[in-house]
């Protein structure tokens, strides 16, 4: 990732994979300003992935970040504070205007599993895949009316239409092989049973190979990178994710977990 920095500002970067146990994880993390190395803080926010802080000086700054990950981690469990947080309307996912739309076409649907896939597959129905269709404030409700978007569009959908069933669902920023093209990737999650499954609208990725960088109420929470306090440009991004092997296949009816 490449930045020209115009007035000195704080930098958040939400890039990194989240570490989950027991998968093993080698990484490495390197922010330069005009080649110079820059101090970097990390921050642990519980329950939602890793930030590293930096305060760059006018410049170009230059964020690489490479992370290897052997195994898996443990499916997380859905708790009570997530049933509570994750069924609340948010700022992208305006799951209380969107309650009346919901109610009407998933009528006589019953049961977490059965809601997901039927959410799931009318959003992959009702919308079009089209990169820089949307901007950076749209939401769920703009999405609907606009009835095109990319990834982070696709997941603030599910997310609003699944919590006006009263269903928990958040969005998982991540690294996604197989995506193409190839970019960070965001994707809904829903409580069922107790547990946290994936759900991919777009269906450009398998989900069993998808590696977890931040989990939050929307993409408010899973910003790959924020600035504070100045002014910068964002000058270009490089994203490559690959696994070792082929590529998995992705039954869409299969219950999927980020693992």
């Amino acid at each position: 990732m490449e930045l020209r920095v115009h007035d000195p500002l704080r930098l958040m970067l939400q890039v990194a994979v989240s570490g989950m146990a027991p998968a093993q994880v080698d990484e490495s993390l390197q922010v330069t300003c005009d080649g110079a190395p820059l101090e970097v803080t990390e921050v642990q926010i519980p329950g939602q992935g890793r930030v590293h802080l930096a305060d760059p000086r006018p410049g170009t700054v230059e964020v690489t970040y490479e992370a290897t990950i052997r195994g898996t981690a443990d499916t997380p469990a859905v708790t009570d504070a997530d049933g509570i947080v994750y069924v609340r309307p948010s700022r992208y996912a305006e799951s209380d205007r969107l309650a009346p739309i919901a109610q009407a076409e998933f009528a006589g649907i019953s049961g977490g599993a059965d809601l997901l896939a039927a959410v799931s597959s009318w959003v992959g129905s009702q919308l079009r895949y089209v990169p820089g269709s949307s901007g950076p404030t749209d939401g769920a409700v703009d999405t609907l009316l606009q009835r095109q978007g990319v990834c982070r569009d696709y997941a603030h959908l599910v997310i609003a239409l699944l919590r006006a069933l009263d269903i928990p669902a958040r969005l998982a920023a991540v690294y996604a092989p197989g995506l193409d093209p190839m970019d960070f990737h965001a994707v809904a999650e829903a409580a069922v049973d107790g547990r946290w499954r994936a759900v991919d609208a777009t269906l450009l990725a398998p989900r069993s190979s998808l590696v977890r960088i931040a989990t939050g109420r929307d993409a408010a929470d899973t910003s790959f990178l924020s600035t504070y306090g100045g002014a910068a440009d964002l000058l270009r991004t490089e994203v490559t994710a690959v696994v070792d092997g082929q590529l998995p296949s992705d039954d869409v009816t299969a219950l999927v977990s980020l693992s």
